[in-house]
């Protein structure tokens, strides 16, 4: 059975969409015990329901590392060139919603682990 080129054009975005998503929801999640509670204070939204936030600590670094896989991939994804000169390769460009996420899911990453550092290092000053 032949794949046509469209089809590969939209598998390839497709994946490239979940792997933004993945990593979105991955970076949400590994930053709910520390950041995600206080940009919700800071947005207004407040209740006891936020401090059960905390219950998810112990499951952090699998959050990061799932985390990490899906941007790895996502980044492989978004960064193969696309043909040139009319080479048939079909790797489309991807779209800046994908390149948002990735990057905005990179910072929150960025910020729950340099946050666990950080508080880590006064703790134990």
């Amino acid at each position: 059975m032949k794949i046509n080129q469209t089809d590969h054009i939209a598998a390839s975005r497709r994946r490239q969409g979940l792997m933004a998503a993945g990593g979105l929801l991955g970076a949400l999640a590994a930053s709910s015990c520390c950041i995600l509670p206080l940009a919700m204070f800071g947005l207004g939204v407040s209740g006891a329901w936020i401090g059960n936030f905390t219950r998810l600590a112990p499951y952090q670094p699998y959050f990061i590392a799932a985390t990490l896989a899906f941007l790895a991939y996502g980044y492989w994804l978004v960064g193969r060139r696309a043909c040139s000169d009319g080479d048939a390769c079909g790797y489309p460009l991807p779209s800046r919603i994908v390149k948002a996420s990735l990057i905005v899911a990179t910072f929150l990453v960025v910020a729950a682990l340099g946050l666990d550092f950080a508080s880590s290092f006064f703790l134990n000053s």
